[in-house]
């Protein structure tokens, strides 16, 4: 752990002090691990005005197809559900009951109603494969989409590439990855992890304070720091020579410091800004607040926001609608989980629509999976890989259109099959990234973004 300031010297430009700042540096006093510091830093391509971002809004549990955006109302009614189809602002276009604000504004989001994939029905390897476009085997796990724009473009100004809000998924059952972060890339791509609930009042990251507040708040906290790192220091400075991980972070000291110490980037997560109307309007809640934040820092140069809908599925109000506990019941879909969702997915979109953004912006939504057609003896659906829907708008995208069909009870694509490696292809195309590109991680042999053969849904666009 470092300190952000200290009495010894080598200056910044603004009069910090660089061995100060390794001596004070990193980053857990502030909630940053080495990983997210090293995501901070510059690679790739120059920057353009055409270069696109992306919102992924994991929807951790599994959302039933059935019940939300492919339903079945001739179906019987231990097939088709408890909830019935609205129409939407687009003619022959019907989703549930429950999104009154979704279908307002179905004219900006296109339906695949065909995504499946024949791994483990687990969430852990769902979560991969829907964030990666492969599952992880033979030791290699693949990186995010989002850590291999970060790899490929990197950070505009002083805005970090990719964040995660508000925090990592944790235990869903299984002991995989989930998917999010840079694999084989290596730490220096993995996203920058927020770490806090944005739904608490007068929510603050206290990684954004400049130096002087820093200060002024933590000089107990500072003597018993410096008391236990003064004897390693020279230890640490030797082993800038020989450690490459330690060389990459004298790298990027500047950059990181001009991250803290933005007053752009302190701005973007500030949520007083937002007045009351809107943060209503999105949903006092933690996914509300995070995607009211992903829309800010799109604004402010993020390029890539993930959002995690929910942490785990265990003891927890989720998509997991198996129906007792510790998981979640059918009716969640409509008292909460529904709700929190339509208003804010509703809200994001539109909200970028009005502000210019939604054309350069792409988001996506979906689930691990999706859920079995038949309701089970406990009233709740289980996991279902075969077939589910997900939502794409924005970065080019089409809305007001459906990909692909089920059949008819919702168990199987009928039409245009749709697999997690085409889905990540179309992200990398509505990103501008080259589906041939390979890269080389720390593991050292070159890997492409999508396997040979794998194709974006062209049809979106």
């Amino acid at each position: 752990m470092f300190r952000l300031d200290a009495e010894k010297t080598v200056s910044f430009c603004d009069g910090l002090r660089r061995r100060d700042f390794l001596h004070a540096g990193a980053l857990s006093m502030l909630g940053l691990g080495l990983s997210d510091f090293m995501a901070m830093q510059a690679q790739g391509a120059v920057n353009t005005d055409e270069d696109k971002n992306c919102i992924f809004l994991m929807l951790v549990g599994g959302p039933s197809q059935l019940d939300l955006w492919d339903m079945k109302p001739n179906a019987p009614s231990e097939i088709r559900g408890p909830y019935k189809p609205i129409k939407t602002n687009v003619p022959g276009i019907e989703i549930s009951e429950i999104f009154p604000n979704m279908a307002k504004h179905a004219d900006k989001y296109a339906l695949i109603r065909s995504v499946y994939h024949t791994a483990a029905a687990v969430h852990d390897t769902g979560h991969q494969m829907m964030q990666t476009g492969r599952l992880f085997q033979n030791g290699i796990e693949h990186p995010n989409i989002g850590c291999v724009l970060s790899q490929m473009r990197g950070a505009r100004g002083d805005a970090p590439p990719h964040v995660l809000l508000p925090r990592p998924i944790g235990n869903t059952g299984g002991n995989m990855p989930h998917g999010q972060s840079a694999g084989f890339l290596g730490k220096r791509f993995d996203p920058f992890v927020l770490n806090s609930n944005p739904e608490t009042p007068n929510f603050k990251v206290p990684d954004m304070l400049p130096p002087d507040y820093i200060s002024s708040v933590r000089t107990d906290r500072r003597r018993k720091l410096r008391e236990m790192i003064d004897g390693s220091v020279k230890e640490l400075e030797a082993s800038f020579a020989t450690n490459q991980d330690a060389r990459l972070l004298d790298d990027n000291f500047n950059q990181a410091y001009t991250l803290m110490s933005s007053a752009k980037m302190r701005e973007a997560f500030d949520l007083s800004k937002e007045n009351d109307k809107t943060k209503d309007r999105y949903g006092r809640n933690r996914f509300g607040m995070s995607c009211l934040l992903a829309r800010r820092m799109v604004e402010r140069g993020v390029r890539f926001v993930t959002i995690n809908m929910f942490e785990t599925v265990f003891n927890e109000i989720t998509w997991d609608i198996h129906g007792s506990a510790p998981f979640s019941p059918i009716a969640c879909y409509r008292d909460l989980v529904g709700p929190m969702f339509d208003m804010a997915y509703a809200s994001l979109v539109s909200d970028l629509h009005e502000r210019g953004l939604l054309k350069t912006t792409m988001v996506v939504a979906t689930g691990e999976f999706g859920r079995t057609p038949k309701i089970n003896p406990a009233g709740g659906r289980d996991h279902w890989p075969q077939c589910w829907t997900m939502l794409m708008a924005g970065g080019g995208v089409k809305g007001g259109q459906v990909v692909g069909a089920s059949d008819e009870i919702g168990a199987y694509p009928k039409d245009r099959p749709v697999t997690p490696g085409e889905v990540t292809a179309t992200i990398c195309r509505g990103l501008g990234i080259d589906l041939d590109h390979e890269l080389t991680g720390v593991q050292g042999r070159p890997i492409r973004v999508v396997e040979h053969g794998v194709n974006a849904i062209n049809e979106l666009f």
